[in-house]
């Protein structure tokens, strides 16, 4: 029932609005809002920017015409919402690569440090949490939102490296989020089975007890680390309780065996990541995830698409040369393509429980650190959009003029009921977040 509807049942029944509350939750008065629906957000990331005259429709509006690199995503093209003109204006310390890579789902500046990029002021990691993050903790602080994991940070092609050029995903001021390039690492995240529960429930439990029987004998401030080791044990006991509890919709899927993480694999790494980023939503495990490729001033070799070429030493050279541009359009169009498989999969998976597909409920944003490699430019950054669930206006492309990516990030928050005045540097958030619906 409306709140119009609320309003008129209580008038017409004499009744207080303090009653409300108290009656709402009564099945056969009718008067219970309707379970929200799902609503879910996965950020894809490939690096050094991408090739703007193969990348950006012409047109404005809803008719608009795909280029080469996004060919791929003909099919979903009603489904789409081309986003252009959104700009990292987030300046400070490091270079373009690092402030694109760790101010992208941030928003803010970087700290100062010591890591040298290719500029002359070297920087830190991010002072600030990411878009990602923040939508996690809105839907974990609510019953009806909250999943086993909150949100999964899946890598692919990802190096063992930890600097700003590899960090897009930030719990908070400095603390960077590894993502997991691994998929068999990750299939164990989501589905392998705790050893011995039984034990280590028994160890946590003494561990639980030693601490307080010590809790009189420290300092104020030894008190607080203590705090610190006993919220640590409860968030154990509650993976050992979730993990047992966990009710799985569909069985796990089967990955080939034996496929090392290596530039040569990234092609069937990549399937094999999204085939369980799938299978997490349709278990219901987490409602938001990362999917990064390889990193900022990554040098993958695409030898599956026959270019032996460093992707990031490609990026740098000039528009004159016709060969590059060639081959980074073939290796973004790849992006597309493996973009064009995520999204295939969430059509074709029923919505647990409810009508509709997960794309239905699941917004794809493809995204990356540069506008264009060789500029190094934060303007005009690629963002395209994908599915459906935040109430936007798809089948579109938009011309805006150096918006702040803030302001995005704001109509994401406000499209789950998570209503924040700013996010990231609160000056890049003037005018609000944009309006998409």
């Amino acid at each position: 029932m409306n709140a119009i509807r609320r309003r008129t049942f209580l008038k017409q029944f004499g009744l207080s609005a303090a009653s409300l509350p108290f009656l709402m939750g009564l099945p056969s008065l009718g008067l219970a809002s309707p379970a929200r629906p799902r609503q879910r957000l996965v950020i894809m990331f490939s690096p050094n920017g991408t090739i703007p005259n193969a990348f950006w429709p012409e047109e404005t509006g809803n008719d608009f015409k795909l280029k080469e690199i996004m060919e791929p995503l003909e099919a979903f093209k009603d489904r789409m919402l081309v986003l252009h003109g959104l700009s990292n204006r987030v300046r400070g310390d490091g270079d373009n690569h690092m402030r694109g890579m760790s101010c992208l789902l941030t928003g803010i500046e970087l700290f100062p440090g010591n890591i040298m990029g290719g500029s002359d002021t070297p920087a830190g990691w991010a002072s600030g949490i990411s878009i990602d993050q923040e939508l996690k903790n809105y839907f974990q602080s609510r019953e009806d939102t909250r999943t086993r994991f909150g949100s999964l940070e899946i890598g692919v092609g990802v190096t063992d490296r930890a600097d700003p050029w590899t960090r897009m995903s930030y719990a908070g001021p400095n603390k960077p989020i590894a993502p997991i390039s691994d998929p068999y690492q990750m299939y164990e995240k989501l589905y392998g089975q705790i050893k011995d529960k039984e034990s280590l429930q028994s160890v946590l439990d003494d561990v639980q007890a030693d601490l307080k029987k010590v809790r009189k004998l420290i300092s104020a401030e030894d008190r607080r680390l203590l705090e610190e080791h006993e919220s640590l044990v409860r968030q154990m006991e509650k993976e050992i309780k979730d993990s047992a509890n966990q009710k799985l919709r569909v069985s796990p899927p089967a990955l080939e065996e034996g496929i090392a993480d290596q530039n040569d694999n990234v092609p069937r790494l990549s399937r094999m990541q999204i085939d369980l980023l799938v299978n997490s939503f349709v278990n219901d495990m987490a409602r938001v995830a990362t999917l990064q490729y390889t990193k900022s001033v990554g040098q993958a070799k695409m030898n599956w698409l026959n270019i032996s070429d460093g992707h990031h030493s490609l990026s740098h050279e000039p528009d004159k040369n016709e060969e590059a541009v060639a081959k980074l359009t073939k290796i973004n169009k790849w992006f597309a393509g493996e973009l064009r498989y995520l999204v295939e999969k969430l059509a074709s998976t029923p919505e647990p429980g409810d009508s509709g597909t997960l794309l239905d409920n699941t917004l794809v944003i493809w995204t990356n650190e540069l506008g264009k490699g060789n500029s190094h430019t934060l303007d005009n950054i690629p963002f395209l959009a994908i599915g459906g669930g935040f109430g936007f206006e798809m089948g579109r492309s938009l011309q805006m003029e150096k918006v702040p990516h803030n302001r995005f990030y704001l109509s994401l928050a406000h499209a789950v009921g998570h209503r924040i005045e700013t996010f990231g540097k609160p000056q890049l958030c003037e005018n609000g977040p944009l309006s998409l619906g």
